[in-house]
């Protein structure tokens, strides 16, 4: 079965009379219920993005512009942001501690920060790709573009498993930025505007959510695609995009 009908086969469609298709087994339909807008800086290529300690962190990309940032969560502001070493693509990014770790796309080296003072403690090696990265406890979780969440060592970095994402037992490729939840890792799936939720043990897909239409279309045509996930709260996330203008508070609610 292919991606796109293991999601078709997940959404629930409701007809007059005639009940309702069930999605597959274990797996919730959900959409994003808009809470409060809140805005974002155009500029950011965003790639990371979670909040710890009263702050929002943000990771952005593209070679000579790839940042690390730190927002206030409630109003969107820039409170400071400093530049990746050297000419390098910046990708996800998760707080551990007093510590910062962010993935750089093809460069091949995770990037180590200080989070008091923005500094660069050390560079690691990585093998594969750099997309998404979140703490699940007491592991990292990475994604590198395919159907795989790979596990780390939040101290060496070191590379210690990995797991194949299915939904309805068929691969989800291109998983991206990445969100860990309660024992659960929200990814957005890369060009695209669904987010799936997945059981780190097993891989498997326990939710969809179809996050389309939280731009209109005029701000959506200067926009680029979703990517940004931060819990936000019991039962609340942040959702943005690549050069969105807003960020978007929400609850998950049923389809």
């Amino acid at each position: 079965m292919s991606f796109a009908r293991a999601l078709a086969a997940a959404t629930v469609v409701v007809m007059a009379g005639c009940g309702a298709a069930a999605p597959p087994a274990g797996v919730e339909v959900l959409r994003p219920e808009v809470l409060e807008e809140i805005p974002h800086d155009v500029t950011a290529f965003t790639q990371g993005f979670e909040i710890a300690g009263g702050s929002l962190y943000e990771g952005t990309g593209r070679v000579g512009t790839s940042q690390l940032r730190e927002l206030d969560p409630a109003t969107g502001a820039v409170r400071r942001a400093v530049p990746l070493p050297g000419p390098v693509f910046g990708e996800g990014i998760t707080v551990v501690g007093d510590r910062i770790w962010q993935l750089t796309w093809r460069d091949g080296i995770a990037i180590e920060w200080d989070r008091a003072s923005f500094t660069v403690r050390r560079e690691v090696p990585i093998e594969g790709e750099g997309w998404g990265l979140c703490l699940d406890g007491e592991r990292l979780v990475r994604s590198d573009g395919t159907d795989r969440l790979r596990f780390h060592d939040p101290d060496t970095f070191a590379e210690t498993g990995s797991v194949t994402v299915t939904l309805a037992g068929a691969p989800v490729p291109m998983l991206n930025e990445l969100e860990c939840v309660d024992g659960q890792v929200y990814a957005n799936v890369f060009q695209t505007d669904r987010i799936v939720r997945i059981d780190p043990g097993t891989g498997v897909v326990t939710a969809t959510v179809d996050a389309a239409g939280l731009l209109d279309d005029r701000r959506r045509a200067q926009a680029d695609v979703l990517n940004g996930i931060a819990a936000a709260g019991p039962g609340e996330l942040l959702l943005t995009g690549k050069y969105w203008p807003s960020t978007f508070r929400v609850r998950l609610v049923p389809a």
